[in-house]
This record gives C-alpha cells, structure tokens and sequence, in this order.
C-alpha cells in the first residue's frame, strides 16, 4: 500500500514563496508519475502540477505555469512543488498524488489517473 505524507505547509504573504514536499513509501517509487493538486474553500478540487515517473517531463495547470516548479528525487522517494511568486488565490488545501505508469506527465492531469492521495496540507497566502 502506497503512503503519501506532505509536509511544508503554512501561512505566508503574497509574493513570497513556499517549498511543499512529499515523502513516498509503500511501494516502488520509480513506478509511478506524481502528481499535487489543490483544493480551496467550496470548490472542486484541481490539478496543480505532474512529474513522470523518471522526472524527464512535467505539466502544470496554466494558473501556475511560471510560477510552481514540480521535481521528484527518486533516491530519496520524494515529491515537490516550488512555489514562487504566490497570490491570495493559491491559499488552498494541497494534495500529493501517485499515478502508477511510466507515461509522460501529460498524461496525468486528471484525478481518475492517480491511485493514491495524502491526507493533504494546508496553504494560507495572505494578501
């Protein structure tokens, strides 16, 4: 069984940046893409950023582009999102994902493709 646990959440101020990461166990990290999606008060939960399963590509919502950066460590089975430049509506709950399948990150931008979550952080940007 896969067991997904962020870390790095909290409070910070518009403009400023946060680093949020992903410890991986379970299973075979190299088997799957990973994926962070978000979730803000009283709406839908939504895809952030995807990294495949070797790094080598990645794809991220057009809200975030230039902004977040996806990496992976595959010694260290973990996950993260970089996030620069952070707005008011980025304040969101958010969720670290793992999609089994070595396809390329494009392919890993809906939820029905990841298989397991973490129980989720929280991400407050004050304005």
């Amino acid at each position: 069984q896969v067991q997904l646990v962020e870390s790095g959440g909290g409070l910070v101020q518009a403009g400023e940046s946060l680093r949020l990461s992903c410890a991986f166990s379970g299973r075979t990290f190299i088997s799957y893409a990973m994926g962070w999606f978000r979730q803000a008060p009283g709406k839908e939960r939504e895809f952030v950023a995807a990294v495949s399963w070797s790094g080598g590509t990645t794809d991220y919502a057009d809200s975030v582009k230039g902004r977040f950066t996806i990496s992976r460590d595959n010694a260290k089975n973990t996950v993260a999102l970089q996030m620069n430049n952070l707005k008011p509506e980025d304040t969101a709950v958010y969720y670290c994902a793992a999609g089994w399948g070595k396809y390329t990150a494009l392919n890993y931008v809906t939820e029905d493709k990841y298989g397991y979550w973490g129980q989720g952080i929280q991400v407050v940007v004050a304005s």
